[in-house]
Order: C-alpha cells, then sequence, then structure tokens
C-alpha cells in the first residue's frame, strides 16, 4: 500500500466507499470481508486500522437492530416469560430468543480459535478468492434442494445449532455470513424469507461481539488515534444508513427471488481475483 503520513487525517473518500462497501456486502451474501480486503489491496490504500473496523460494525449493527427491532423486543420479551403479540410467527415460537443463543455458540467457540487468523493469515486474495466460488456453488444446491415448506415458527434445537456452525464457517474472508446461513437455512427446509429473518437476528450478537473483541484491542492499543476521528463518524454513518437500506431491500428481495444473481456475481469476482493474485505484480 501507498505511504500515508500517519500525522494527516484519514481520507475522507476511502472512508465512504469502504462503508458502504461494509454497509452492502455485510447483508448481501457476497462476503463482507473479501470485499473491504479488494479495495485496499486494488489501489494500494493505506490500512485505516482497528478504530475503522469499529465504525463499521457499529454501523451495521446499529442497521441491522434498526430493522428489527421490533422482533427484538418481542423475542426478548418472549423469551423471559413477557406477552408482546402482534407477530403471529414469533409468537408461535416463544424460545427463539435461547434458540439465537444457542445457535451464536459455535460462532462464539470458533472466534476464540481462529479470529486471529481470520484477521491475519486468512485475509489474502487466494483464500477469499476460491472461497467465494466454493460458498457460490453452495448457495446454488441450497437453493436446488429447497423445500421451502417450513417457516421461522418451526425453528428448533438442532436447526438452531446447524444453522450456528454454518456462521462460524463464516470467520474465513469470502465466505459470506449471510449467504452460508440462509443456504443453511433453505437445506433445512426453511422458506428464503424466513431463512434470511433467522440469518439477520443471528447475525446481531455477532456483529456486537465482532465489535466489542475489536474495541477491546483499541482500548489496549490506546483508543482511537485523533487522525481518524472524523473517519469514524463518517464510517458510522455511512454504513449504518447502507446497511439499513440493504437489509430492507434483500428481505423483500428474497420472497420473490431466488440467490443465483449472487451465485453469478460471486463466481465471477472469485475468478477474477485468483487471476489478479497470480498474476499482478
Amino acid at each position: 500500500m501507498t505511504y500515508i503520513d500517519p500525522m494527516l487525517p484519514y481520507p475522507l473518500y476511502q472512508a465512504v466507499i469502504l462503508a458502504v462497501v461494509q454497509g452492502l456486502t455485510e447483508f448481501l451474501p457476497v462476503s463482507s470481508s473479501a470485499h473491504l480486503d479488494l479495495f485496499p489491496w486494488l489501489f494500494r490504500w493505506e490500512d485505516p486500522g482497528l478504530s475503522f473496523d469499529i465504525a463499521l460494525h457499529l454501523g451495521t449493527l446499529f442497521a441491522v437492530l434498526a430493522y428489527f427491532c421490533r422482533d427484538w423486543w418481542r423475542l426478548l420479551a418472549h423469551g423471559f416469560g413477557l406477552r408482546s403479540g402482534g407477530d403471529p410467527d414469533l409468537d408461535a415460537n416463544p424460545l427463539l430468543l435461547w434458540l439465537l443463543a444457542a445457535a451464536t455458540v459455535p460462532a462464539v467457540i470458533a472466534g476464540l480459535f481462529l479470529h486471529n487468523a481470520a484477521e491475519t493469515t486468512l485475509r489474502q486474495p487466494l483464500i477469499y478468492g476460491p472461497m467465494l466460488i466454493a460458498v457460490a456453488l453452495l448457495m446454488l444446491w441450497a437453493e436446488y434442494v429447497a423445500r421451502q415448506d417450513r417457516g421461522i415458527r418451526s425453528i428448533g434445537l438442532w436447526d438452531s445449532i446447524y444453522i450456528g456452525v454454518a456462521q462460524a464457517v463464516a470467520l474465513i474472508p469470502g465466505v459470506s455470513r449471510s449467504g452460508i446461513t440462509i443456504s443453511a437455512g433453505l437445506s433445512r427446509g426453511y422458506d428464503r424469507a424466513s431463512a434470511a429473518r433467522f440469518s439477520f437476528l443471528l447475525s446481531t450478537p455477532a456483529i456486537a461481539g465482532a465489535a466489542a473483541m475489536t474495541a477491546y484491542k483499541l482500548h489496549k492499543a490506546g483508543g482511537i488515534p485523533p487522525r481518524m476521528h472524523t473517519a469514524f463518524l463518517v464510517g458510522f454513518l455511512v454504513s449504518a444508513l447502507t446497511g439499513t437500506v440493504v437489509v430492507a431491500f434483500l428481505m423483500r428481495f428474497l420472497r420473490h427471488h431466488t440467490m443465483r444473481i449472487f451465485v453469478l456475481y460471486r463466481v465471477v469476482l472469485g475468478i477474477l481475483i485468483i487471476a489478479l493474485a497470480l498474476f499482478r505484480r
């Protein structure tokens, strides 16, 4: 990457572009980690560091909480034995909060052992390029075998753990949390809308945990550098706005369309990344 004077503010145009990329790709099934690595790698930008990573995670956390705030209120109420009607699917599955908690465990365990590798040695084009293609094929298979005769009201413990293990695999750059968890839901017979809804609800503690872990590392490193203050705010706001729009779009899109357009995009991008990694000097 090109050297930039560490005393200068982080370039705001780069912060805006990366925040838009995060907001788009955190929820679309195309892998945010691959895209966030791709832009600095292609254009030789400076690594924005831990503080900006936190800003992006907080932005997308805000997005998913904003869209699913009513769901989370009902889940918390049902989970602690309170009445909160208004959604027949959630009302019919009052243990869903605890099923989401069980589904989060595999990602927590995987994060404890693989987080450092996922942020360092695995973040290279010849890892996430092939993973983009491999998970695209998995998504295509899930669409092929999907019965789509189950809804979120029928999610049980083993379904939750199965989808949770899929989320844990998403620590590998290029996989895509939404892509692999929605595919896992489809393979268990859930319709696309229910699989996506469970996937996004499950992503909330995962994103919050990633932000908390990164914030702890940043605290130990001395906090947000002064040159990143404006970029932090911009990154949070732009990723939050973009993410909210994308969640709403994808929830509507999957009610009437398959994921095949994202399969095609992943395969093409994966091939391009592998070619660039092999031949770029």
